[in-house]
């Protein structure tokens, strides 16, 4: 029942109009378009999700969309955020997959994430078929040569299929952001993939060691352009980056000078097999790199870090470990060393940073915000455009979350990245 304002006749009497309507819920068929929370409420905020890449992450990304449509927020573990600005995490809808394995292209989305060479927990194979399509992106960098070399189940096989047009296939599916998670190395693969985000006017969220949000020059393109962009290379929840940063923040605030440290990490997925050809590494080792040095007031010589992939060892499987030490002198001199050892399960580590990247891009969209998106960048990327302090970051997003102007904040370090 809905009650008007009191209306007033130009003589003196004076009446109430009372108009009463009945209220009906709208009856929805598509699917894509609500669902029902465990709450019992209707969804009908939705973002439409392109993946270029099915990969591990893409299929711990999937698993948990769905997966956190069956929590409730007092039972939700693994995100730092249940809800932004009226989105969850179940509110996400892929809508559109590129790939190019043999064993993944033409297959539904929900057969495609546990094809091989997946290798990843499989948390919630409760998927539901989804009724899209992987179709074949460009191969370009994506393939390391010596792949070949390996049994088919631990590598990619390249399927023999026509390319599709993606800014086409983006645009027809409606998509809102699109992921990239390109194998390591893969530069140009990543920059045809930021460039056909761009012309299709979809937001993209870089994953991968490329630098594109970073990059100045890529920068002004999707400001240009009025896209929102988030990168580059996402960090995990508890992964070997953000423990790193963190005991160096500890050394730093404690007044402990630090030496020398390294960070060695092992693992048996494709992305370890991808990086054992070294030339595929550079910006790798530079992002994770940079991400312990921005810590620093003054960073180490290049002889005292040393932070990157130490091994493919194929039984692994997608479980990463992390052999870390760390060498300092504390007061009076005296020296002190510090090692831990991580092991994690490489691929969902890193879903919720990018369940937060997706929908704050989203958000970004519908405020009209292009360019690199420096708040989310900083919390969940390790090679941001800007280098923030974790805590910082955290805070900046929350405000930029809520709508707030943001307020000056000193940086840690810039990323001056430029186009090659």
């Amino acid at each position: 029942m809905l009650s008007m304002p009191l209306c007033r006749s130009p003589g003196p009497m004076a009446y109430t109009v009372i108009y009463v309507l009945q209220l009906y819920e709208i009856p929805i068929s598509d699917p894509l378009t609500s669902f029902t929370c465990p709450g019992g409420e209707k969804r009908l905020k939705k973002i439409k999700l392109a993946v270029a890449g099915l990969g591990n992450c893409a299929s711990s990304l999937i698993q948990g969309i769905e997966y956190y449509k069956t929590v409730d927020e007092k039972d939700c573990i693994g995100l730092m955020h249940y809800e932004i600005d009226g989105y969850r995490a179940g509110d996400i809808d892929v809508v559109a997959a590129f790939d190019i394995d043999a064993r993944k292209v033409g297959m539904d989305i929900r057969d495609a994430i546990f094809a091989k060479p997946n290798c990843t927990k499989v948390f919630y194979p409760q998927v539901p078929l989804k009724e899209v399509e992987v179709k074949m992106g460009p191969v370009l960098d994506g393939v390391a040569p010596h792949m070949v070399n390996y049994p088919e189940d631990q590598r990619f096989v390249v399927a023999d299929v026509k390319t599709c047009d993606v800014k086409r296939e983006l645009i027809d599916s409606g998509a809102d952001v699109l992921v990239n998670y390109m194998p390591v190395g893969s530069e140009r693969a990543t920059q045809f993939y930021a460039q056909t985000a761009l012309d299709a006017g979809v937001g993209f969220i870089n994953c991968m060691p490329v630098f594109i949000a970073s990059n100045q020059e890529w920068g002004r393109r999707f400001e240009d352009g009025g896209v929102p962009i988030v990168g580059d290379d996402i960090k995990s929840q508890i992964g070997a980056t953000i423990v790193h940063r963190t005991l160096t923040q500890l050394f730093k605030d404690r007044a402990c000078t630090l030496d020398r440290t390294y960070q060695l990490n092992i693992g048996g997925n494709t992305d370890f097999l991808n990086m054992l050809n070294r030339e595929r590494l550079k910006s790798k080792k530079i992002s994770k790199t940079e991400a312990v040095q921005s810590v620093l007031d003054t960073p180490l010589e290049d002889d005292n870090i040393h932070i990157g992939p130490s091994d493919y060892v194929p039984w692994q499987k997608d479980n990463k470990v992390c052999f870390l030490r760390m060498e300092g002198r504390i007061f009076g001199d005296v020296p002190i060393n510090i090692e831990l050892r991580l092991s994690v399960e490489d691929s969902p580590n890193s879903g919720g940073c990018s369940i937060d990247a997706i929908r704050v891009c989203k958000l970004a969209m519908e405020r009209e915000i292009g360019g690199p998106l420096l708040e989310i960048s900083a919390y969940t990327m390790k090679h941001p455009p800007v280098q923030y302090p974790d805590e910082v970051a955290k805070e900046l997003l929350e405000k930029f979350i809520l709508g707030d102007a943001p307020e000056p904040a000193i940086p840690m370090r810039s990323q001056p990245v430029t186009v090659r």
